[in-house]
């Protein structure tokens, strides 16, 4: 199996000049740069805005300052919400990032779901889908064409223009899409990309995404790699039940603060990635909150069923909880990573 990191860094407002800014995304690179010491194969970084505790913003501006400290680990974005972005400039520092990285960027994209964000840049929610639609097309066009291009859209108009400067990876980097539905499972196996699935659904449903995506692979005449499937889960390494129990009392508390800058003021946000419960007894069976032998029984099903990719993020054991999975759970999946064969959680 590979493991991969995912998740965000804070840096504070406020608080008088005592407060350093700075030292939660200092405190992230680190925990990013001893992630690759121990093994693990990548990290995806989020995009938020607008939350009042500091989520990550300026994602590719972090992520292109972690690649000069890091020589091998992937990087990510989960995601980059494209309605927000000028898609030819986006293209333009995602191609920078991957040509200074030497080829180590993943591109996971997507449309976006929390209001507040929508509300801030003034973007209605309802264009989100035709503004992701553009900008996808004009990202791709833009990595791919080396003559001066002109485009008219809805949303975009460029004239006479090329990209610079050109992408690491051929064609372009790997594009990475986060779903939910069957439709939209669907949608990413047309497009051909990889697949995101977040880290609150329960692990069965999870497990029944992937079998969907698989299937709309094949149904397309392709191979199945079970490593263009990343799960994402939190990850709490305990060091005994209360610690665990704990934990997961804070994660549902943080859970509820997103929420609720996500959710509609008329409630019709259906985002199928705020549809899940948040009882302690759901949130317990989908994170890999546990001890060394809970949180190896966990993944051991996950793996059971097919999964060979998993990004984690900190449930708040930090970089001592990197090096115990790293030391006591991941050689448990050593053999794994050559393991093609993808079992059907029916069978």
């Amino acid at each position: 199996m590979k493991f991969g990191l995912f998740g965000s860094a804070q840096a504070k407002r406020g608080g008088g000049p005592d407060v350093d800014s700075a030292k939660g995304y200092r405190d992230w690179l680190e925990y990013n740069t001893e992630a690759e010491a121990l093994g693990f194969h990548s990290t995806f970084a989020v995009e938020h805005h607008f939350t009042g505790f500091g989520q990550v913003s300026a994602t590719v501006n972090l992520l292109t300052y972690l690649a000069a400290q890091t020589s091998t680990i992937r990087l990510g974005t989960a995601v980059m919400v494209l309605p927000w972005h000028d898609p030819v400039l986006l293209a333009e520092q995602t191609a920078t990032l991957d040509l200074l990285s030497g080829g180590r960027f993943d591109f996971g994209v997507g449309k976006g779901y929390r209001f507040n964000e929508f509300k801030g840049f003034r973007i209605p929610m309802e264009d989100a889908q035709d503004r992701f639609e553009e900008s996808l097309e004009i990202i791709t066009k833009a990595w791919t064409e080396d003559d001066p291009w002109t485009y008219e859209g809805k949303f975009w108009s460029y004239e006479d223009v090329i990209v610079e400067p050109p992408t690491a990876q051929k064609p372009h980097p790997p594009f990475w899409m986060g779903a939910g539905s069957p439709q939209s499972i669907e949608a990413v196996a047309e497009r051909g990309y990889n697949l995101l699935l977040d880290q609150f659904a329960p692990v069965e449903t999870n497990i029944e995404r992937m079998n969907i995506f698989r299937d709309e692979v094949e149904k397309r005449g392709r191979t199945f790699d079970p490593y263009e499937v990343g799960v994402a889960r939190g990850l709490y390494v305990a060091k005994d039940a209360a610690d665990r129990d704990a934990a997961i009392e804070r994660r549902i508390e943080a859970r509820r603060r997103v929420d609720a800058l996500a959710q509609r003021p008329d409630g019709g946000n259906k985002a199928s990635i705020m549809s899940y419960d948040d009882a302690v007894e759901t949130t317990a069976e989908a994170a890999m909150f546990g001890t060394v032998d809970e949180i190896v029984e966990k993944i051991a099903k996950m793996r059971d069923a097919g999964v060979r990719y998993m990004l984690f993020s900190d449930g708040g054991s930090g970089i001592e909880g990197l090096r115990t999975f790293s030391k006591e759970i991941m050689p448990h999946f050593a053999d794994d990573e050559d393991d093609m064969v993808v079992a059907r959680a029916a069978e």
